[in-house]
């Protein structure tokens, strides 16, 4: 058996469960440090972006939506996937702020990055930072998003709120966290573009296959 933290966790073999619309699962085997093989399944996801909006009077910019697996309305950041190939994250994330908030942003940074569930799937997303908020043309919703709530809420009540239960949504508790300490230590923030080794990209590969044999 290798030193601890030195086993190289080889893929040995890999099958296709099921390929829908947003998400891919599948039974890998895979070489453990004794040297036998195990199972993992592994849910392949869109990676995903989000905004940490922050107003001028210091309230961050949220939104209440319907999440039909929990059956509730969530406070949520704004945010999408990034379901088209080559788009850049920064990009992605203008659009969803525009889309759900009808608001643009003038300054815009890196906040936190976040591997939602390593243990069973590589979906992760980058929560951006932005001010300098602005009216913008906000597109005509469909589905969920025809019934989003938007609320204004002080950083101060936010971040209670992801203490207390009132906020659960793990990509809003992240986000409203991660800036709460970067103000608190004077962290200072990634530029906009920074790299992001994390970005699932299995997903969009899969679907790209799909879609050339098609």
């Amino acid at each position: 058996m290798n030193e601890p933290g030195k086993h190289e966790f080889e893929t040995v073999g890999s099958n296709l469960l099921y390929s829908g619309a947003i998400v891919a699962l599948r039974k890998d085997q895979v070489r453990m440090p004794d040297g036998r093989v195990a199972d993992r399944e592994i849910i392949e996801h869109h990676g995903a972006v989000a905004v940490l909006a922050l107003d001028e009077f210091d309230n961050v910019v949220l939104i209440r939506q319907y999440r039909h697996p929990v059956r509730s309305r969530l406070l949520e950041l704004p945010a999408g996937l990034l379901d088209i190939a080559g788009e850049d994250p920064l990009t992605a994330a203008k659009r969803e702020l525009a889309e759900e908030t009808g608001l643009a942003a003038s300054d815009w940074s890196v906040l936190v990055d976040v591997a939602l569930s390593p243990g069973f799937t590589d979906e992760a997303l980058r929560v951006f930072f932005a001010t300098g908020l602005s009216e913008t043309h906000q597109p005509e919703p469909e589905h969920e998003e025809a019934d989003l709530q938007l609320v204004r809420m002080p950083l101060e009540e936010a971040v209670r709120a992801a203490l207390t239960g009132d906020i659960v949504n793990a990509t809003a508790v992240a986000g409203v966290l991660a800036f709460a300490a970067a103000r608190a230590n004077g962290v200072e923030l990634r530029p906009a573009d920074a790299p992001w080794p994390g970005q699932p990209t299995a997903f969009l590969a899969r679907k790209a296959a799909e879609k050339t044999r098609g």
